[in-house]
């Protein structure tokens, strides 16, 4: 994703946030973090998207790598604790960056940075719905979603009704619940990679469930959680649109195919 620094024509007093794109976005789906940036420019944000983030840390951490998670923290702390916010379009990422902390016991001057930073970041609707108090979508989506709750947005953040409230405003958008949204569709990380028949078997249920609502579009706010579901839900000749909730909220899905279909 290219760089883009004070962009927003809001008033200097405007909170600025950094956007922190993460390593999937980045790599996977770089039109979530173009909606991303949308959003918040249009929430009243002034938005810079530091050109060296890199990684938060979180795949080293769950694998006990505690040398490489604190030189990843290290970086993103030193490039993002000027800011007033740090905003996420993942709660995963986001959960990693609120447990710096963790990292650094036991140092006193980096725990403090850490704990700085931990305070002011943010998931992205989150941020929008109870930080900036934002109503202003203007999107329009013709279909019905099913809408998966990721397990460290509903566990860590109690994110569930801000994405919802946030899509009762696009035109023309029903938004169904899952039967079982508690359900985690698998992919954890690196859990997918330690227990493969366990998570296979996972998505292949939370599969079931989003195909059971009768929706045309899956959505939610994790980039790891769709590449997951979106990989299961082609396997079995399902014709579900895959979505980021961002590129819905922003008025953007003609910017790039669903994920998993075609480049996306």
């Amino acid at each position: 994703m290219t760089q883009k620094t004070d962009a927003s024509p809001h008033a200097k007093g405007s909170p600025h946030v950094g956007l922190f794109v993460t390593c999937l976005v980045d790599v996977y789906r770089p039109s979530v973090g173009f909606a991303a940036l949308a959003l918040l420019e249009r929430a009243g944000c002034r938005v810079s998207v530091p050109d060296e983030q890199t990684c938060c840390g979180q795949p080293a951490w769950n694998t006990g790598d505690r040398a490489t998670t604190r030189r990843m923290a290290e970086r993103l702390i030193a490039q993002y604790e000027g800011f007033d916010y740090i905003v996420l379009p993942s709660a995963s990422c986001a959960g990693m960056v609120k447990d710096y902390p963790e990292v650094f016991k036991g140092d006193a001057a980096w725990l403090a940075r850490a704990q700085a930073v931990s305070e002011k970041t943010w998931e992205l609707t989150s941020f929008l719905t109870d930080v900036m108090a934002f109503e202003g979508i203007e999107a329009a989506y013709d279909g019905v979603a099913a809408y998966h709750d990721s397990c460290t947005g509903l566990r860590k953040f109690k994110i569930r009704e801000q994405p919802r409230a946030l899509l009762s405003k696009v035109a023309g958008l029903e938004v169904r619940n899952l039967s079982e949204p508690e359900e985690c569709c698998g992919f954890g990380g690196t859990f997918c990679v330690k227990f493969g028949d366990i998570s296979s078997r996972m998505v292949s249920d939370k599969a079931d469930d989003i195909m059971g609502t009768g929706a045309d579009t899956l959505l939610a706010g994790e980039v790891g959680c769709l590449l997951n579901m979106a990989g299961r839900l082609k396997r079995v000749g399902s014709p579900i649109k895959v979505r980021h909730v961002a590129e819905v909220l922003a008025g953007m899905t003609a910017d790039a195919p669903p994920i998993g279909d075609g480049e996306g």
